[in-house]
C-alpha cells in the first residue's frame, strides 16, 4: 500500500508517500516547510499568517518532493483534518480533495492527535512486526495544545481517561519561557536551560498529582513561576537555569505518576508518549526508568517524529485502511468532509 499525506494543522507545512505490507512501514519521501522563523517574531501563531504561509508552500512542497509523476503508484492520499487551525487545515484539506479528486483515489481524513500516536510505530519496527503484543496500551499525549492520557485497546481505539483542565503542558513550557524573556517556541529553549540548571532550586506546586482522577492542570505551576520572579525582582541566568530546571522537574513528575497510576489500574501491556512534548529528554528519561521498575516496554517517537509532521499522518491512514475505518471517502463523498478543530481523539 502507498499513501501520500499531506499535513497542515498549525504552522507546518508537510508531505510524505509511505509504503507499507503489514509487516514494515518504508517512508519513501518526507519533507517539511516550518513557519517557526516567521511566527519567532509574533512570540507565538498567528493563524493568518499561517495559513497564507500554506497557500504559498503547499504546491510548491508537492512539486519539488514528488516531481512530475506525483501520484504514480499511489493507492490512498491522507490529509488531517483536525484538530488544529481551521484556516491551516482548510488548506491542507483542499489540496488534497483536489488532488483524489482529478485522480480517482480515496481520500482518508486523519485525526492530527493520532498521527502523533502512530509516530510510535513509525520509529519503532517491533510494534508494527506485532502490535497485538503491546495492547492494551496507555498513551501520554504531551504538546503545546494537548495534554492527555489514552488508553489504547487496539487500533484506531482509544478511551480518554484524563486531560488537562487548562493550559496544557506545551503552552505552559511556552508561557514559563515568555515569563523569562527565552523567545519561541519555548518548549525546547526551556528544556536545554533545565539541564544546566538545579532542579531543587525552587519547590515549584505539583498541581493535582494526588488527585484521584487522571486529569492534569498547568496553569498554578506557571503562575508559581510568576510569583516567584515578582519576588526576586531581578533574575540573572543561574536564576534562569534553576527556574526552568524546578519548573521541567515539576511538571514531568505529575506526568510521570499520573501516567505510572494508570497503567497499574487498567492493567496495559505498553505505554508510549506522543506529541511535540514527546522530545523532551527529561521526560522520557523519568518515564523509561518508572516503566522498567514496572517491567512494561516503553516506546516514544524518533526525535524527527515528534513534531508536526506528514509521515506520522500517513502512518495514521495505513493502519486506518488496513483496520477498514469509516473515515475513508470516495468520488464526490470526498466534498463533504469539513475541518474539525476540536475534533477529540476518543471520537473517532
Amino acid at each position: 500500500m502507498r499513501i501520500l499525506a499531506i499535513e497542515s494543522s498549525c504552522d507546518e507545512t508537510a508531505i510524505a508517500i509511505l509504503e507499507g505490507n503489514g509487516k514494515s512501514l518504508k517512508l519513501k519521501k518526507n519533507a517539511i516547510y516550518s513557519q517557526i522563523d516567521i511566527h519567532k517574531q509574533y512570540g507565538g501563531v498567528v493563524p493568518e499568517v499561517a495559513a497564507r504561509k500554506h497557500v504559498e508552500t503547499v504546491i510548491p512542497l508537492i512539486d519539488s518532493t514528488l516531481g512530475k509523476n506525483k501520484l504514480k503508484g499511489v493507492d490512498y492520499v491522507a490529509v488531517t483534518s483536525g484538530p488544529g487551525l481551521v484556516t491551516s487545515l482548510i488548506l491542507g484539506m483542499a489540496t488534497a480533495k483536489t488532488l483524489t479528486f482529478a485522480n480517482d483515489l480515496p481520500l482518508v481524513a486523519v485525526n492530527h492527535m493520532e498521527g502523533h500516536v502512530y509516530s510510535n510505530w513509525l520509529s519503532n519496527k517491533e510494534l508494527v512486526k506485532d502490535s497485538q503484543k503491546y495492547f492494551p496500551a496507555l498513551i501520554l499525549v504531551v504538546s503545546g495544545g494537548h495534554t492527555e492520557l489514552v488508553l489504547m485497546p487496539g487500533h484506531g481505539q482509544y478511551q480518554l481517561l484524563g486531560q488537562t483542565l487548562d493550559d496544557a503542558v506545551g503552552e505552559a513550557y511556552d508561557k514559563v519561557a515568555k515569563l523569562l524573556g527565552l523567545g519561541y517556541p519555548g518548549g525546547p529553549i526551556v528544556s536545554k536551560l533545565a539541564e544546566q540548571g538545579n532542579k531543587e532550586a525552587y519547590d515549584f506546586p505539583r498541581p493535582m498529582m494526588d488527585k484521584p482522577n487522571y486529569d492534569f492542570s498547568f496553569s498554578g505551576l506557571k503562575t508559581a513561576v510568576l510569583y516567584t520572579l515578582e519576588k526576586k525582582k531581578q533574575v540573572n541566568k543561574q536564576d534562569i537555569n534553576d527556574i526552568c530546571a524546578s519548573f521541567q522537574t515539576a511538571a514531568t513528575e505529575v506526568l510521570a505518576k499520573k501516567t505510572i497510576k494508570a497503567t497499574q489500574e487498567y492493567n496495559v501491556k505498553s505505554i508510549m508518549v506522543a506529541g511535540g512534548v514527546s522530545a523532551n529528554k527529561d521526560l522520557k528519561q523519568v518515564l523509561n526508568k518508572q516503566a522498567k521498575k514496572i517491567d512494561l516496554p516503553f516506546f516514544y517517537p524518533d526525535l524527527k517524529y515528534t513534531g508536526d509532521n506528514a509521515a506520522m499522518i500517513a502512518t495514521a491512514a495505513y493502519y486506518n485502511v488496513i483496520n477498514k475505518k469509516n473515515n475513508i471517502l470516495k468520488n464526490k463523498a470526498i466534498f463533504d468532509l469539513e475541518p474539525r478543530s476540536n475534533w477529540q481523539l476518543s471520537k473517532n
